[in-house]
């Protein structure tokens, strides 16, 4: 038997009802418990399903059966517990099936070391086209209303947030930046945007050079996530074509999407956001969107 996983498995939960996927997929396998769920994840991937009556019993074997099946392809499997957290990407090393780490994930592992650096790395006030955006949320929500920032790294935007008379719960991913907003006096929660529920109702989302580090089916499930929490949504993110890697600034790699405009509009109207106002700027590392968009009636 070939103990080198030859194939991308994707494990994602059985009661799974939205999937974030980014790959294209080949198939999708489920147990016999899980049939019904990955019939409507394959009717909406436009893929076959095979159910495999042993897959939670002998999952280690029909694991590596269906990877051998699929060399150099990726493919979903509903009804495994393997005691990792779910969605996961696994391979075999060998000795057992492990985890491998997402591109979101190397990229936070950046920031988890290179935190302090980041925040020398940035200039310390937002740029003229953010101040404004961030005065459009402001004029849109009032003094006192309650917004939920994503990714407050080093906590700038909350500041100018709370100067404009919102009131701010900053969260993010990365433990070293909850404890950096700590240090300084401010409360900061632990919240991961693509696995963690976002609480509320707020009076709006903002969140400034985060959903760069999303692929486009993350972001999508992520802008679906805030069109349930609040009625507004502000955000940045890139201008440009395709994806990258980059040691830019860190040392360190991160990973970061870029969008065009036309697509950008488009996923926000499929996701439930209507755009009332979008801009370009050209930063240090190229273009820049600010968005603010508020849900679809």
């Amino acid at each position: 038997m070939n103990l080198m996983c030859p194939a991308r498995i994707l494990l994602l939960p059985g009661d799974v009802v939205e999937a974030a996927v980014g790959d294209r997929i080949a198939q999708v396998y489920a147990g016999p418990f899980e049939a019904a769920a990955g019939a409507r994840l394959a009717e909406r991937l436009g893929v076959r399903l095979t159910v495999v009556p042993e897959l939670v019993r002998r999952s280690d074997d029909e694991l590596q059966a269906i990877a051998d099946l699929h060399r150099g392809e990726t493919v979903i499997v509903l009804g495994v517990d393997l005691g990792l957290r779910l969605p996961a990407v696994v391979e075999h090393n060998g000795d057992g099936w492990t985890r491998v780490p997402s591109d979101n994930e190397l990229t936070l592992a950046t920031y988890e070391q290179a935190a302090e650096k980041f925040r020398d790395s940035i200039p310390k006030e937002p740029g003229p086209l953010l101040m404004e955006l961030m005065d459009l949320l402001a004029e849109r929500v009032g003094p006192g209303a309650r917004v939920l920032e994503l990714g407050s790294g080093t906590g700038r935007g909350a500041l100018e947030l709370e100067r404009r008379g919102m009131t701010v719960r900053r969260t993010d991913a990365a433990a070293s930046f909850i404890q950096m907003m700590r240090a300084d006096g401010y409360d900061a929660d632990r919240l991961n945007a693509l696995t963690d529920d976002f609480g509320g109702p707020y009076d709006a989302v903002f969140a400034s050079a985060v959903f760069l580090h999303f692929d486009r089916a993350q972001l999508a499930d992520v802008l679906r996530k805030a069109v349930r929490a609040a009625p507004l949504l502000a955000f940045t993110t890139r201008e440009g074509k395709g994806e990258e890697w980059s040691n830019r600034f860190l040392d360190l790699p991160r990973y970061f999407v870029m969008w065009q405009e036309e697509p950008l509009r488009g996923l926000l109207a499929d996701t439930g956001w209507t755009v009332d106002h979008l801009t370009r700027d050209e930063g240090r590392n190229g273009g820049w969107f600010q968005v603010l968009a508020s849900r679809a009636v």
